[in-house]
């Protein structure tokens, strides 16, 4: 009989030892695949990959890394208090220094425009806006010139012509820098004779 015990103890230790290595793979396969989802997520090793330089929107409330530097005179009163209500994100604006003039398509008309710009992104974007003025003010003075006197006359029109100045805009800076982020154009004076 004591030979059936050495028989049978064998194979269990065989099967003990076969259990232990499939454990043994079972722990490095799930600590190698939480490595993975770890660094995917950025939680580990971010430093050695691509950093994501493009500019991120700014709550309200949240300071502004990129923020440009107030003006002279313009230090000093109370800090900006936000309503509770609309964007989460605050809103900043680009106004560009000089007017528009432009003659409209098929017309002797002509229209002068002050513009302004916004962007809920970080101060980069308004970097941008100042870089790029020259390149920007070309490109908006082709789509100005690109309407007529009925277009620019209406409320429709007008809130056309801001969605194709926004474009613009975006198209130089996205073609500049890789990133738009203009939300809207503004029209601070609007004449049309």
């Amino acid at each position: 009989m004591s030979s059936k015990k050495t028989s049978e103890e064998k194979p269990k230790k065989g099967k003990g030892l076969i259990m232990m290595i499939g454990l043994g793979i079972v722990l490095v396969a799930a600590g190698g695949g939480g490595a993975f989802a770890l660094v995917q997520t950025g939680v580990i090793g971010k430093g050695h990959g691509e950093e994501d330089n493009k500019p991120k929107l700014v709550r309200k409330g949240e300071d502004d890394p990129y923020a440009p530097a107030p003006a002279k005179g313009e230090e000093g009163g109370a800090e900006l208090v936000y309503g509770d209500g609309g964007s989460k994100y605050r809103t900043a604006y680009y106004r560009f220094p000089e007017e528009f003039t432009s003659n409209l398509r098929n017309s002797d008309g002509l229209v002068q425009l002050s513009l302004a710009a916004s962007t809920r992104y970080d101060g980069r974007v308004l970097m941008w806006l100042a870089e790029h003025q020259l390149a920007i003010r070309s490109r908006l003075l082709v789509e100005i010139a690109n309407s007529s006197a009925e277009e620019v006359e209406t409320p429709q029109g007008k809130a056309q012509l801001q969605k194709r100045l926004t474009a613009a805009i975006n198209d130089v800076l996205e073609k500049a820098e890789g990133f738009g982020g203009v939300d809207n154009v503004h029209f601070l004076t609007f004449i049309v004779q």
